[in-house]
């Protein structure tokens, strides 16, 4: 497996873009993001319902995340990572496949957030935290 610095440093340094994208596409995202969601959440020991439950967004509006009808806001994309209890890698993963910035450390509201995954918080105890250094919560 290849991390995105050595695929950044490949197609600098390649001659056309047709070969590095043959070289590279098994590291492409291939899936979308209703597809990562559903994935990560068959990955996992907790049913759906509970996920959602745990992310504290609406079940009308998180099954239709999951089923594809809409695409989430990065702070309730946010919500539905914590309450799957995804690590920081698939986390990050999940942002950017919906087109998100990752989490980024030096960043008030994304460390707090890197923090609470990293301590297994809910999202109401991540909320609680942002409340705390008047950062807009999750939600």
């Amino acid at each position: 497996m290849k991390d995105t610095s050595k695929i950044v440093k490949e197609l600098g340094l390649c001659e056309d873009f047709k070969s590095f994208y043959d070289e590279n596409r098994d590291y492409m995202v291939k899936s979308t993001l209703s597809e990562l969601l559903n994935s990560l959440a068959g990955q996992s020991q907790i049913k759906k319902s509970q996920i959602i439950k745990n992310s504290e967004l609406s079940e009308v509006y998180a099954y239709q995340i999951f089923s594809g009808l809409r695409v989430p806001e990065r702070k309730k994309l946010l919500c539905l990572a914590v309450g799957m209890a995804l690590d920081i890698e698939q986390t990050q993963t999940l942002l950017k496949c919906a087109g998100y910035a990752p989490l980024y450390v030096k960043l008030p509201f994304d460390s707090v957030v890197l923090y609470g995954i990293c301590k297994g918080l809910s999202v109401v105890e991540i909320n609680n935290l942002l409340f705390e250094y008047d950062l807009e919560t999750l939600g």
